[in-house]
């Protein structure tokens, strides 16, 4: 009997369920199909959709903007006043019957040290550097995310098809069941406990759904409103991206260790602010200044210097200060590379431990429990008991979910070690790794 023969002769409320279990599956929200992607055409319109990388640019941008005007001069001071004002006598309270008031305008200038200048310079390229180094991790986090959501998604996929593999067993039980009740050798427990069983399968399949919809909603996390399927082709997850030896000779370049050189740098810029501290600013200011009582104008001339006379209490405290801000970020950045080295190490074992329990349960257990399922149920059909079927079938289910389970943990270990490394650096990863497998 051909499926659309099945269909019309299915009673109405089970062509309705199949209808819509259909429909769920081909329909995304907005009953728009999904578009199947791969791994890598995920990532790609996640790099490009992601709202937190669009602020990554524009924190950037911002440091740029900082940078470009981190050494200049401060804005110059206008200066008014009166000079010589008289409050007493017959010229009290006036401006022009005294020859010695003077009414002034000038403009005043601030002359920060030069290596106050520089090392302001070089804390905004810091600062900047690191929001640079900021946009690549989080480019990094976003792709990796995205990745772990695709093969959660591809999984799911993946075990709504092995459970589906078994409703044809289950229909074949079920008829096996009612033909021996109706020839006399079979008992209305057994139809009972079949048909149970093939209702067990489908709640299996319809769970199976759920965490369909649970991963794409988890993926257009970063692909916004796109409705997007798994395509069927995976990555090699039986591959490292790049060997261990490789990324732990590498742990600098990877995303949470990129932001440290800039850290180091703006800790140094704020040490040689510090020092320079110690160096005397300058101003300079001049102006016209209009005298009163008949006396001639005048121009004015003014030149001032910084007295850092106390450098004890004031200074030097701020140099220690910033030396030991910059002993804490040296620290620092050794406990985060060693708890880097730590997550490779693990990540790796991880991938590899799954890598084992995926192949042994691909290549033994999935067998044995379909081969196991099958002379059950055609020992039943030669008159054995039906409970060997049911338990079998239990544990074939069982073990197909499992394997759908481990293959998800599996790509998404694989995923970890994928995107450590920035794409300029992981481009040829694929490359690189055959070379030291050929080596």
């Amino acid at each position: 009997m051909d499926v659309s023969t099945y269909y019309l002769r299915a009673p109405l409320a089970a062509r309705k369920t199949a209808l819509v279990m259909l429909m769920l599956a081909t329909l995304a929200p907005g009953g728009v199909a999904a578009q199947a992607m791969s791994l890598d055409q995920a990532v790609a319109a996640a790099t490009q959709r992601a709202p937190i990388l669009l602020a990554r640019d524009a924190s950037r941008q911002a440091r740029s903007e900082d940078l470009a005007r981190a050494d200049a001069l401060p804005d110059p001071t206008l200066v008014v006043g009166v000079q010589n004002f008289p409050i007493g006598g017959p010229d009290a309270y006036t401006l022009n019957q005294d020859r010695m008031t003077m009414q002034r305008i000038g403009i005043s200038q601030a002359l920060p040290s030069r290596a106050k200048r520089n090392a302001r310079r070089e804390l905004a390229r810091a600062l900047f550097d690191q929001a640079s180094a900021d946009a690549v991790s989080t480019t990094l986090d976003v792709q990796r995310a995205t990745a772990k959501a695709w093969v959660q998604l591809w999984a799911a996929q993946h075990e709504r098809e092995q459970l589906q593999d078994l409703q044809g067993q289950a229909a074949l039980a079920v008829r096996a069941t009612r033909a021996r009740l109706a020839g006399g050798g079979g008992n209305a427990g057994d139809a009972l406990a079949t048909r149970a069983s093939e209702l067990e399968l489908q709640n299996r399949i319809d769970d199976a759904d759920a965490r369909i919809a649970q991963a794409r909603a988890g993926l257009q996390r970063w692909l916004g409103d796109a409705a997007v399927d798994a395509a069927d082709a995976p990555p090699d997850f039986s591959s490292a991206p790049m060997s261990e030896a490789r990324l732990l000779a590498r742990l600098d370049q990877q995303g949470p260790l990129l932001a440290w050189d800039a850290r180091e740098a703006s800790a140094d810029a704020a040490l040689a602010l510090a020092r320079a501290e110690k160096r005397p600013d300058w101003s300079v200011g001049g102006g016209v200044a209009k005298r009163g009582g008949g006396g001639s104008n005048v121009v004015w001339l003014e030149i001032g210097v910084g007295l850092p006379l106390f450098p004890g209490n004031r200074q030097d405290r701020g140099i220690s200060a910033r030396s030991a801000d910059l002993a804490a970020v040296h620290a620092s950045r050794e406990d985060a590379r060693r708890m880097q080295a730590e997550a490779v190490r693990k990540a790796f074992a991880r991938w590899q431990g799954l890598g084992s329990q995926v192949m042994r349960s691909r290549d033994t257990l999935l067998p044995l429990a379909h081969d196991r399922g099958r002379i059950a149920l055609a020992a039943y059909s030669g008159g054995a008991p039906l409970q060997p079927w049911l338990e079998a079938r239990r544990d074939e289910i069982d073990t197909r979910i499992d394997y759908a389970t481990l293959l998800g943990e599996w790509g998404q270990a694989w995923a970890e070690l994928a995107y450590l490394l920035p794409a300029t650096d992981s481009s040829d990863r694929r490359t690189a790794r055959k070379l030291e497998i050929a080596q």
